[in-house]
């Protein structure tokens, strides 16, 4: 295809432009379908982990899996694989299909360096033996192997990052609603490139004498809190895209979106301040970070959330549309709920890790169903109509029941990152939130089986031309 992007495929009434990327060149979607082929391979190596987890947490079952640095390693290579590398794969496929053709090798290098870094870190705990540490945002195994892989994904990833800056769409393209989205996706690459400068910068001035668990936990936690900015405005981005294609009514103007969009960005900008003002006390260093995320990550979210649910009791989309509204309402409500746990956060227990599976599963939600709404924009076959809209529902409830267990047990003091008898769950009510926990669990994996399951059949063989 000569030109740059395709005619725009759906208008809105009137003949304004909805909330609808036009797709690139052929190249851009074939680069973007390299992404997304690197992000289903992530979710199939976190699916094998998870039902690991599920089971080794578990009562009674955890007692088949007695090693609790098993239950460690898993853990490490099961976040990396769920959170890190399926996010930021799926991001590589929203900035591939957001820039143009312009400096497509690099686009490709990009996700060659990323590949082989995902391998890496797969392979870690079966090629070189390390200490699993369970650092915030990016758990590590201490080992030069390990942290090979992790360094190639990073610079995969400040590759793709620096090239969707460049690489702009033609000032005609950013106009209504797709303006919007494509001021969403180029923000979140802004944010992007804070989060890989904050992770160099607390290279330069976390103390290297420190325990290495605390160590690794404080090098990662400025860039972890902004590269959760970064998911909620690719999050946020496309939860506007997904009510335009399933027919929710959005009663925000493609300006006001706009301006949510860059509102959620500009936290972010204040990220050099707290490097720039750090005295060495790394409790100030570390609370200034959850305070930036605690309030600054209100400021979007909110208005957009309750517009889309709003307008969704409106919604007249046709059955085809389906799958798209249930991943969006199921992850509008998902996120609303790990939002409001982390009001009750207090101290280090199942409570931060109920906070953190509600938002990390809306937005995992959100770009499942841009993935299912994309699939035939790429190439790939339409969903199967059924699952595809039974899955966002079976996964949404399944991640609510994990919730609610992490929740009831955080309220007696059952504490995170441990398995087994080092849960010391001592009372009946311990017990039954970490057994809802365990179902909630189970479902949410069935879920996302299901997903892959209907994605695998979509891609399994590409349309043919002109078919």
């Amino acid at each position: 295809m000569s030109s740059a992007f395709q005619q725009a495929e759906n208008e809105t009434e009137g003949g304004k432009r909805g909330y609808v990327l036009t797709m690139p060149s052929e190249a851009g979607r074939r680069l973007a379908s390299g992404w997304l082929w690197l992000g289903i391979a992530s979710l199939v190596g976190a699916g094998i982990f998870a039902i690991l987890l599920v089971l080794a947490r578990t009562p009674y079952l955890q007692d088949i899996f007695p090693w609790v640095d098993f239950f460690h390693t898993a853990l490490v290579v099961h976040v990396d694989l769920s959170v890190l590398l399926w996010f930021l794969a799926f991001a590589g496929v929203l900035w591939s299909l957001n820039s143009t053709s312009r400096f497509i090798g690099v686009g490709w290098l990009a996700l060659l360096l990323s590949s082989i870094g995902a391998l890496i870190i797969v392979l870690s705990p079966f090629v070189a033996t390390g200490k699993p540490l369970m650092s915030n945002y990016v758990p590590v195994i201490q080992s030069t192997f390990f942290f090979s892989g992790l360094i190639s994904f990073a610079a995969g990833m400040a590759i793709l990052v620096l090239r969707s800056l460049l690489a702009v769409p033609p000032a005609s393209l950013w106009r209504g609603g797709e303006g919007s989205l494509r001021i969403g996706f180029y923000a979140a690459a802004i944010a992007m490139l804070f989060a890989l400068a904050a992770f160099v910068w607390s290279y330069g001035i976390v103390p290297t004498d420190l325990d290495s668990t605390v160590y690794f936990d404080i090098l990662f936690w400025g860039g972890g809190h902004v590269l959760q900015f970064t998911y909620m405005i690719l999050m946020l981005a496309g939860w506007l895209w997904l009510a335009d294609a399933c027919g929710v009514k959005n009663s925000l103007s493609p300006r006001v979106s706009s301006f949510l969009l860059i509102l959620g960005l500009l936290p972010v900008l204040y990220v050099p301040v707290i490097y720039l003002n750090y005295n060495g006390i790394l409790g100030d260093y570390m609370e200034q970070f959850t305070q930036l995320m605690r309030v600054g990550g209100a400021f979007a979210p909110v208005p957009i959330g309750l517009a889309i649910l709003y307008g969704s009791l409106a919604g007249k989309g046709g059955a085809s549309t389906h799958p798209q509204r249930a991943a969006l309402l199921s992850s509008v409500i998902l996120f609303a709920i790990g939002a409001g746990i982390s009001l009750m956060i207090r101290d280090s227990n199942t409570i931060i890790t109920a906070h953190y599976h509600g938002t990390g599963g809306a937005i995992s939600l959100a770009f499942m169903g841009l993935t299912l709404h994309l699939l035939p924009r790429l190439g790939y076959r339409e969903p199967e109509l059924k699952w595809a809209t039974l899955m966002p529902y079976v996964y949404g409830v399944g991640q609510l029941l994990h919730i609610v267990g992490l929740l009831w047990s955080g309220g007696y003091g059952v504490q995170r990152k441990v398995a087994g008898a080092a849960q010391e769950l001592h009372g009946f009510a311990q017990t039954a939130g970490m057994g809802l926990m365990g179902l909630g669990g189970l479902i949410a994996v069935v879920g996302g089986i299901m997903f892959l399951v209907v994605v695998f059949k979509a891609m399994r063989k590409p349309v043919e031309q002109g078919a």
